[in-house]
């Protein structure tokens, strides 16, 4: 490793950590959330987000978008929201003659869609675009989207009615997926703690916290990732772990060679984060939950006997050997 690209890759390594410290502060547990929103967006990638109201999914968003200088805007999905709504229109302006954009929330560094399963399909179409291409459509004129653009989008999968659930292709648009469930006991105990103390007041911190990076610096570390190396052997290992999804006697359709693109371009900034410019098989092994968890579907008979997705890949990954 030149002494170069040591530089960049402590440099990740530092940042992330003083990320993590400092959302402790705000955000009880979670902190696998945390790790795994910095690698993705890191990555170039998307986050998705399942569990139930209440886990601090909007606060940790808030945070780290303001840890990093981001411009930061929430969507509530529902489903009387438009394309329009969230994309923008354009406008008459009489005193230029003229239409103008007139942008709508899509437009900005981080966007977080809370409850995307209650957007109509053609707005859920809409956010897809933009995070697949980078780039919106406005009455047949397409507009680029700011760059970095990071998306974040949660559903509840208790809630049924009048949602419309994503089907596998648009999961698969994610890089990586999270499920949250609610706190333990030490945790919950924690919780009230800090809202005793007053320290739960997201205005409490906001004015403290001052960017540690900025959208440029984001833009650097993605590039230093790029520089990460992965050997045949590893770069084998995560093959066979997506191709162990595509044939395994409980899943019905495995995952999709995005699969294979997010378990390299993760693994390589989980390398960074622990100051390595390689990659080694503990950082696919770390990212196989996050990465696989959307993109298979068990069987009916797997599901009617009780066997999870995680328990699946937790299988798989106990069986693949790094060859």
């Amino acid at each position: 490793m030149t002494d170069d690209l040591t530089t960049r890759i402590n440099r990740i390594t530092n940042v992330y950590e003083e990320i993590r410290t400092t959302t402790q502060q705000v955000v009880v547990s979670n902190q696998s959330l945390i790790e795994e929103i910095f690698i993705s967006m890191i990555s170039g990638g998307h986050l998705l987000i399942e569990g139930v109201p209440g886990t601090a999914k909007t606060t940790a968003c808030k945070l780290i978008a303001r840890l990093i200088g981001y411009e930061f805007r929430r969507v509530q999905g529902a489903v009387d929201i438009q394309p329009a709504d969230i994309i923008g229109v354009r406008i008459y302006d009489r005193n230029k003659s003229e239409f103008v954009l007139q942008k709508g929330p899509l437009f900005t560094n981080f966007l977080m869609v809370d409850e995307m399963n209650r957007l109509t399909p053609k707005t859920q179409s809409a956010l897809l675009e933009a995070m697949s291409e980078g780039q919106a459509t406005i009455d047949g004129t397409t507009y680029p989207l700011p760059d970095p653009y990071f998306v974040i989008a949660t559903q509840n999968p208790h809630e049924a009615e009048g949602t419309f659930p994503l089907i596998e292709a648009q999961c698969d648009r994610f890089m990586f997926s999270s499920v949250l469930t609610h706190l333990d006991g030490e945790n919950e105990f924690e919780i009230l703690r800090r809202e005793q103390a007053g320290e739960l007041d997201w205005k409490v911190y906001q004015d403290r916290i001052a960017p540690l990076l900025s959208p440029a610096e984001v833009q650097a570390m993605a590039a230093t990732a790029r520089e990460v190396r992965v050997d045949r052997t590893v770069l084998a290992y995560m093959r066979d772990l997506i191709l162990a999804t595509r044939h395994h006697g409980d899943i019905r359709l495995g995952a999709s060679s995005r699969g294979s693109i997010a378990f390299l371009r993760g693994s390589r900034v989980r390398a960074a984060l622990n100051g390595r410019d390689y990659v080694i098989p503990d950082d696919v092994q770390a990212l196989a939950l996050p990465v696989l968890r959307h993109r298979i579907l068990p069987t009916r008979e797997a599901a009617i006997t009780g066997i999870t997705t995680e328990a699946v890949i937790a299988g798989i990954v106990e069986s693949v050997e790094v060859s």
